[in-house]
């Protein structure tokens, strides 16, 4: 008992440790991966209070309140509703137990300790969530482009003077700007990462 409430104190119990492919059947956050739907873990993190799991469709972050409880609240993030940013890593100085990555999703801010003899696999994690970063960056400008390019369109062809009846090139344009903004979505909306994890993660 003791032990536990020394490394609540300390802090000991924030700082995880990377989980092998091996062992990834052994943790809670796999229960809450739609292995049905494709969804796959690439990279997991564990420390007595958290677990941050991270797969090719979203990081789903088991959060502990401290070593002492059970209790645990289940946050899932999807890639493709919250963009990674500001992506750091902060490595370990001489008397340091551990190392920092941080990121932020959506309006979420990570910051997560782990041991530092896991370092080279938390190198692999930052390349992998910087390289997702770069691509929903240039995705979110292409389709801001189209979109742009959309309004134009349409807002030239509404001052167009035709002899089509007004509710058929309101149909017309209606239909047109939908379908659009589908292909939009379809192109520049990325769901699943897995490639990008595949490239960097090399477990």
């Amino acid at each position: 008992m003791f032990g536990k409430v020394a490394s609540d104190m300390l802090g000991l119990s924030d700082i995880g440790s990377v989980i092998g492919p091996s062992d990834y059947h052994k943790v809670d956050s796999d229960d809450y991966v739609m292995h049905e739907e494709g969804e796959k873990i690439y990279f997991l993190i564990k420390s007595k209070t958290d677990e941050y799991c991270f797969t090719n469709q979203a990081l789903i972050h088991l959060d502990g309140t401290s070593a002492m409880s059970k209790k645990r609240t289940l946050r899932r993030l999807p890639y493709y509703r919250s963009h990674i940013s500001n992506v750091l890593l902060e490595t370990a100085g001489t008397v340091d137990l551990d190392v920092e990555i941080k990121f932020t999703m959506g309006e979420t801010s990570y910051s997560i300790d782990v041991r530092k003899n896991f370092i080279t696999e938390i190198k692999d994690l930052y390349k992998a969530l910087l390289k997702i970063s770069e691509i929903q960056y240039d995705n979110a400008v292409s389709k801001n482009m189209g979109k742009i390019s959309l309004d134009t369109a349409v807002n030239t062809l509404s001052t167009v003077r035709t002899e089509i009846k007004m509710d058929e090139q309101f149909r017309a344009l209606n239909q047109y700007a939908y379908e659009w903004q589908a292909k939009l979505h379809e192109q520049f909306v990325r769901k699943d990462f897995g490639e990008v994890f595949e490239k960097f993660i090399n477990n």
